[in-house]
């Protein structure tokens, strides 16, 4: 038999559900997309770069930076993620130098991961505060059974 989780093991029947972080939805969103755009734009720098770079420090390097970008998806419940996310941008606005186009696509991936830290911030806390006044009203109002 598969071994319960924490969470699992503490659950109860009429237990609420514990609301999953916004901004973690919206940035871990936006990193996996950025691996994928990473890794096909890898294969586009193999074939446009294959007389100035070596081919396998190319692929190499972009399964890596694609790699650590679903990686730090999974850090993203602590600070040390964010600002992993944050270099991860500046890294591939950088790989512009090799492939020009990638300044476009990492400068608009960059404001889409501000976007969406900055939006999902906000909408946490008006859940928070959401929540909390629902707790209140609940409490002030029983329901008569």
């Amino acid at each position: 038999m598969a071994r319960l989780t924490k969470a699992q093991r503490e659950w109860r029947p009429d237990m609420p559900k514990k609301r999953r972080s916004i901004k973690v939805t919206f940035a871990s969103t936006v990193l996996s997309l950025e691996a994928f755009v990473v890794f096909f734009g890898t294969l586009v720098a193999f074939g446009l770069l294959k007389d100035t770079i070596p081919q396998p420090l190319v692929l190499g390097a972009g399964i890596v930076l694609s790699l650590l970008l679903i990686g730090c998806c999974a850090l993203l419940g602590r600070p040390l993620g964010y600002k992993l996310g944050w270099v991860l941008q500046l890294v591939i606005i950088a790989t512009g130098f090799a492939v020009p186009m990638m300044f476009v696509v990492g400068a608009l991936f960059a404001l889409t991961w501000w976007y969406g830290v900055v939006t999902g911030a906000r909408i946490d806390r008006e859940n928070k505060e959401r929540d909390a006044a629902q707790a209140e009203w609940e409490r002030n109002n029983p329901e008569n059974d």
